[in-house]
């Protein structure tokens, strides 16, 4: 048995914090039809060309399709569609029937026009979004008649529903070709949702509830969100009764375990953490490297000291939910002799202050992260203190997103991933299919290692296109034993998400598979339109 310790960095934080939170005066009860939230993330952005619920969880837009709750992959049930899509056989052209009389935030009516227009403009080059590479199998979406909309795909895809579930914006606003971050949706959205946006400021939004909502209009009649990017900031704020809930890190959320009117929740997700290695690095790059370093780490201390055991250890992108889909056989043992022995054996040696080289090279690379973000932070510096025990120096750099991503390809970043979770492939193919040939098509951040693997691209695309589901679940375990002989990735954990929450007398729904984004718009609230009194 190994004894594993607390690291101090995050020790540190959890005591400190905790005693700043004991002297804080007790929540006070706020209106019983309102919440206040603080999140960590910047207010505004709320424009689905640009990639804004995605994943079907914005509350001032629909999609055609919604998320149902519980334990496992959820399902899909219908939104603006009257019903889930009908594919034919081949699963390339799918068409879907779509509800009539409902309205947008602005008045005008909804129909089909609106749902070709909107997905016309995520493809458009001319967005410039983020997404479009995520929707790269539609050929054409066409209006079929008012109340009908076809969409015809370049290649089979069984996963298509899960691209019904971003949000449907009026044709009128996307008229006019332009980046999609400049539209002026990203602060005056228009959509079909439960809510409206009524106030937009620098740290703070309300929304509304929408009194004509098609679906009814929510019981909850107010939402207010906070800006707040420090999560001893959000703490100490809710501690002192300001706020009903939050999100905050695992430890940092402990503390609040038992404090009266409080709850902790812990939600699982399919959203990891993990370190890209660039390929074009030397040192980063190279296979021994990769693999010794995955058997380097230990990741059950970090889900331990750091996770407060809210996580479970990652291999893959594929977490334990994708059932068929995920190979439990492909793992990287915590073994420091063996990293050190893979380390020997491709020339690696070690200095006389313990670092590695070869053939003139240091083994050495560097890992940025984020710098507003504590978890990734306390991440990073367990990785480089593992990597340093097996000769390999890291260099870590807290860094802005817009400093960390003209250097992808030459540094190492702790990344999130998991974005879309509601099928293995929007769960992997980004992450570990080879670079596209068209840049502007993907994401940066797509393959940040910019790894390539002919035979790891061969059964990805084997299993997007097939629709027999024990063709598409081999391919994916047959893409999992692939990566565990040469990996392109060091992940790390599988994250549950945590939030500390008011107590109301709000009946909430249940929990939901959660996605890379945890801020409060997942968590207790991701349906907060459903809830009753």
């Amino acid at each position: 048995m190994r004894l594993r310790t607390r690291p101090l960095f995050a020790l540190g934080t959890a005591i400190a914090l905790a005693a700043a939170l004991a002297s804080c005066s007790a929540p006070e009860s706020g209106p019983t039809d309102s919440l206040v939230l603080a999140d960590a993330f910047e207010l505004g952005g709320y424009n689905p060309i640009a990639g804004y619920g995605a994943a079907g969880e914005a509350k001032v837009y629909d999609g055609l399709l919604r998320l149902t709750g519980g334990t496992g992959l959820p399902d899909f049930a219908p939104a603006l569609a009257t019903e889930l899509p009908t594919a034919n056989a081949d699963a390339t052209v799918w068409t879907a029937p779509l509800r009539e009389g409902v309205r947008f935030s602005d008045g005008s009516d909804f129909d089909a026009e609106d749902v070709v227009a909107t997905y016309r403009a995520i493809l458009d080059p001319a967005s410039a979004s983020e997404v479009r590479s995520s929707f790269s199998m539609i050929e054409r979406v066409e209006a079929v008649d008012p109340t009908s909309v076809r969409f015809t795909l370049r290649h089979p895809y069984a996963a298509f529903p899960t691209k019904l579930l971003i949000g449907i914006v009026p044709s009128e606003a996307v008229a006019t070709p332009g980046p999609a971050t400049e539209s002026s949706l990203n602060t005056a959205p228009i959509g079909t949702g439960p809510y409206r946006l009524t106030t937009l400021e620098p740290t703070r939004a309300i929304f509304e509830a929408n009194e004509t909502y098609w679906n009814g209009a929510p019981e909850l009649e107010r939402l207010t969100l906070l800006y707040v990017p420090d999560d001893n900031t959000r703490a100490q704020r809710l501690a002192s009764g300001e706020l009903d809930g939050t999100t905050l890190p695992p430890l940092l959320a402990a503390t609040f375990a038992d404090r009266a009117s409080m709850s902790l929740h812990a939600n699982t997700s399919a959203d990891w953490r993990g370190v890209s290695m660039p390929a074009g690095d030397p040192v980063a790059g190279d296979p021994a490297i990769r693999l010794a370093l995955n058997h380097a780490v230990d990741r059950q201390s970090m889900i331990d000291n750091i996770l407060g055991g809210y996580g479970r250890p990652a291999y893959t992108p594929f977490a334990e939910v994708y059932g068929e889909s995920h190979d439990p056989a492909v793992t990287f043992a915590f073994d420091r002799a063996r990293a050190e022995q893979i380390l020997d054996e491709a020339g690696w040696r070690a200095g006389a202050d313990g670092v590695r080289a070869k053939d003139g090279v240091r083994a050495r690379f560097t890992v940025m992260y984020n710098s507003a973000d504590t978890l990734r932070r306390d991440l990073a510096l367990a990785f480089a203190s593992d990597a340093r025990r097996v000769g390999v120096e890291v260099d870590l750099e807290a860094l802005s997103w817009d400093r960390i991503e003209p250097r992808i390809d030459r540094a190492g970043i702790l990344l999130g991933g998991g974005s879309e979770p509601y099928d293995p492939d929007t769960q992997a193919y980004n992450t570990l299919h080879s670079p596209s040939a068209d840049p502007s098509a993907s994401s940066p951040y797509d393959n940040a290692s910019r790894h390539s693997d002919p035979t790891i691209d061969d059964q990805l695309q084997l299993a997007r296109r097939s629709v027999d589901p024990a063709v598409r679940a081999g391919a994916y375990r047959a893409v999992q034993s692939r990566y565990a002989t040469a990996p392109s990735h060091v992940f790390l954990v599988h994250l549950d998400h945590t939030y500390v929450v008011k107590d109301s007398s709000w009946t909430m729904s249940g929990p939901i598979l959660e996605p890379h984004t945890h801020g409060v718009t997942w968590g207790p609230w991701w349906s907060l339109q459903t809830w009753t009194r």
